[in-house]
């Protein structure tokens, strides 16, 4: 029998030996996505690019029966723990339905939500919501159109507090332009009735909508879906890329997988000392990986069935939901939290305009879609074809403590022509939980990209 050094010695030869191999028989392949595909309902039609003024104006009726099933949803069975190692914690869970029951005015939030200007344009079949901030003109200031993209759970609730901090840059020579879109299928923009819409294919939509406002060249600004939407732009169109800022750096690669085990020997390799535990020891760390990352092979594999559930329920999208935002904003609050612990991050009625983005528009099983239409063929869909493409444009990363962790000697890979890499103690929802902390740090990346116009 082999010792436990010479085990692990084994190992890492053979991992280094696979580095090797990897490194010269999968090298980046460029990848085309066909632009033309018609998402629409039925045939092929000439494509209408009107740009529609829209407001979200959602009938009496549903805000009535949605009232109705808060008020007559069965007990929740007690939890087992104090915190939310099994989900949601059900006395917690009973504490959020209350406020969205009796505490949380629609008609007020929905004032508040149509407080942006929002548009509908219909691109290869499907009707795309969008919110489009134009800055007051300023001859002596230059107008910068950023595209920025939301993920999942998200919505474009999540920008809703950064979006004045952006636009009232008096001290800069220049003023951003935002468009922030919500992705195809999730809150108001439409959703497919037919397969093969990912997130490579929202790419292409996204781009064109850019196009279609009048903008050839324009930075992105991405996390969770939205930042892999806009990390396959950049590898698909870098041509129209001026800076991408994001706060979910991926790194999906063969090669990624192996660097770590490498570090074991030098983990500094790899990693800063002070992240140490955020790669290592490996067996924890995959661990952590395997058992919160539930939620994504359900949506990969089965997405109509779980859709049924949250499209019907809104206490099993809250629960479900809610989860995920829980888990997103500390690691530690699964095994100890309380309503305090999230409320200093987000408000009940915060969370709640999130959902109701969800839940008005039906759009729960058509956002896990997303996920099957990506992911379920593991790496051979185009969307992990290039994510794993390593990207010419300039790069600037926000990282979060709490967060899904790229190390140093990783990123590189992928994030080529970086130019700036900040880390926070923060959440999976940085533009939510901390706005200013975060337009300055995209703000700065612009400074940054501006100076590199030059």
């Amino acid at each position: 029998m082999f010792s436990a050094k010479g085990s692990s010695l084994s190992i890492l030869i053979l991992s280094l030996a696979s580095y090797i191999t990897v490194n010269h028989l999968f090298a980046p392949r460029v990848h085309k996505i066909n632009e033309n595909v018609w998402w629409g309902v039925g045939p092929e039609q000439n494509n209408d690019t009107e740009i529609r003024e829209f407001n979200i104006n959602v009938p009496e009726e549903v805000i009535t029966d949605l009232k109705w099933r808060l008020k007559h949803h069965r007990p929740f069975r007690p939890s087992i723990g104090t915190a939310n190692q099994y989900g949601t914690n059900s006395i917690f869970l009973d504490e959020f339905i209350d406020h969205w029951e009796n505490h949380y005015n629609w008609t007020e939030r929905e004032i508040f939500l149509n407080k942006y200007p929002q548009f509908k344009t219909r691109i290869q079949g499907l009707d795309i919501h969008f919110i489009h901030i134009k800055p007051d003109t300023d001859e002596n200031k230059k107008v910068l159109p950023m595209l920025m993209v939301h993920g999942w759970p998200g919505s474009v609730r999540e920008f809703y507090d950064v979006v004045d901090i952006l636009t009232n840059n008096i001290n800069r020579n220049y003023t951003l332009e935002l468009v922030i879109p919500s992705l195809p299928g999730f809150g108001f923009s439409e959703a497919t009735t037919k397969p093969g819409l990912s997130l490579a294919h929202t790419a292409v939509l996204f781009k064109k909508l850019m196009n279609r406002l009048g903008h050839e060249k324009f930075y992105l600004q991405g996390g969770d879906l939205g930042g892999i939407t806009l990390q396959i732009l950049s590898a698909l169109y870098p041509e129209s890329v001026l800076g991408y800022h994001t706060n979910f750096p991926v790194v999906y690669t063969l090669k990624s997988y192996i660097k770590p085990i490498l570090g074991v020997l030098y983990p500094s390799w790899i990693v800063k000392p002070e992240h140490y535990e955020r790669v290592y020891p490996l067996k924890d760390r995959g661990l952590f990986i395997f058992r919160e990352s539930g939620y994504f092979h359900l949506q990969s594999t089965k997405p109509d069935s779980l859709g049924v559930a949250m499209d019907n329920s809104p206490e099993g999208m809250a629960a479900y939901f809610l989860e995920k935002f829980i888990t997103g904003s500390n690691f530690t609050y699964i095994n100890k939290f309380s309503s305090k612990d999230l409320k200093e991050k987000f408000s009940f009625t915060g969370l709640i305009d999130n959902l109701m983005l969800y839940w008005v528009t039906q759009t729960a099983s058509s956002s896990f879609r997303m996920y099957f239409e990506s992911f379920e063929d593991g790496f051979w869909t185009d969307s992990i074809a290039l994510m794993s493409t390593p990207l010419s444009v300039r790069t600037a990363i926000f990282r979060s403590k709490y967060d899904l962790y790229m190390a140093d000697g990783v990123l590189n890979e992928i994030f080529t022509n970086n130019i700036q890499l900040n880390d926070y103690d923060a959440s999976h929802f940085p533009a939510f939980e901390i706005p200013q902390t975060f337009s300055d740090d995209l703000l700065n990346a612009v400074d940054k990209f501006e100076a590199e116009q030059i």
